[in-house]
């Protein structure tokens, strides 16, 4: 018995280690710059990506789009390195950190999101993403590096032709006319609030907090101030001035009960509370009224907000040019690719029924 159990797992490990080989074998090679092979592995994850995008399993002809896709990707990316194009591992982070802070609608850091993610989900990061992408943290990241370079090198192949790509005046007053309802304030007030963390000290928290609560009202210290104070390195606190719509979401970013939040609207401008415990009994707080803001219909030439110098119509002439623009250097991106892949630069290693019968895996 123990022999055929041998044999049936030495058989079993021969099987898995036969498709591992056949998921690695080159689909294509890249040669523009350097030999560089895209594998069926590398296809089935970019695939399962989109399957899960909408919900079903993709044709053998989509997967060959799929597949000249990520070619084109490939020759862009070499033709960045070629150019001398590069780009430092920070700015990945960066650009990482601001797509995750967007999806979620609050500005985080990596090791932020790691934490929400944990304590909502019960998941890493690592796990997130390999559920979304079918990539992990550092493949993730290797791929925004390669977005970022094919970003560059068709900004600059394309310079002086994308500088020219903008909204018209009537496409900007028409696309208000058609959005005039979408373009309000909601009720907004700015407030100063003041965090103190209890760490391992609750009773010194308090009295920090308090503190700088008689500071403020005996004008020694300023709400600006305080806010300026809170970004020094470990000053043991957090402040800020922001501005708050009237919305459970922007209680929740600030970890206040939407009641609470309702409270502070109820006041009038100059209502500063006591300090306070937190809802989560984390920490001590405490606000102060400066403005507030009515609700209102925006016109084309209003503020898109309070205590800034954008008008609705900067903003929609600024969205507008952006979307002109990605779908100019979408087409660039497509033509420079398309250049590029020649039989020079690509060596196609499947093709015809061989490719056919490689990309029918299954659901």
């Amino acid at each position: 018995m123990k022999k055929i159990i041998s044999v049936l797992s030495i058989l079993m490990f021969a099987t898995f280690a036969m498709f591992a080989q056949a998921d690695l074998q080159p689909l294509a090679v890249v040669k523009l710059n350097k030999n560089e092979s895209i594998t069926l592995k590398q296809l089935k994850v970019r695939c399962t990506t989109y399957e899960k995008q909408i919900n079903r399993a993709l044709t053998i002809e989509e997967r060959k789009q799929v597949l000249d896709t990520l070619i084109e990707e490939t020759l862009i990316v070499q033709a960045a390195a070629k150019a001398g194009i590069s780009v430092p591992d920070s700015s990945v982070d960066q650009y990482f950190a601001q797509s995750m802070s967007q999806s979620l609608g609050a500005s985080v850091s990596e090791k932020e999101l790691e934490d929400i993610l944990k304590k909502q989900q019960g998941k890493t990061l690592d796990e997130v993403l390999m559920e979304q992408t079918g990539m992990n943290k550092v493949d993730y990241k290797k791929h925004l590096k390669n977005v970022l370079l094919m970003q560059q090198y068709v900004v600059q192949k394309n310079q002086a032709e994308l500088q020219k790509v903008a909204a018209t005046d009537e496409e900007i007053r028409m696309a208000y006319e058609s959005n005039k309802s979408s373009f309000v304030w909601n009720d907004m007030v700015k407030m100063l609030l003041v965090i103190v963390p209890k760490g391992a000290n609750p009773d010194a928290a308090k009295q920090k907090a308090t503190d700088f609560l008689n500071k403020y009202k005996a004008k020694t210290l300023t709400a600006e101030q305080i806010a300026i104070q809170s970004q020094a390195e470990n000053s043991g606190f957090q402040a800020g001035l922001g501005l708050f719509p009237k919305t459970e979401a922007a209680a929740n970013g600030i970890g206040m009960p939407l009641q609470s939040l309702m409270f502070v609207f109820q006041q009038g401008e100059g209502y500063t509370s006591d300090v306070q415990e937190s809802a989560t009994g984390d920490d001590y707080r405490f606000i102060s009224v400066i403005k507030k803001y009515d609700a209102k219909m925006l016109a084309i030439g209003d503020l898109v907000q309070p205590e800034t110098t954008v008008t609705v119509y900067d903003y929609i002439r600024a969205n507008l040019t952006q979307q002109k623009q990605q779908i100019y250097m979408s087409n660039a991106a497509t033509n420079l690719a398309k250049e590029l892949h020649t039989a020079e630069n690509v060596d196609m290693k499947k093709t015809g029924a061989a490719l056919d019968k490689m990309l029918d895996w299954g659901n």
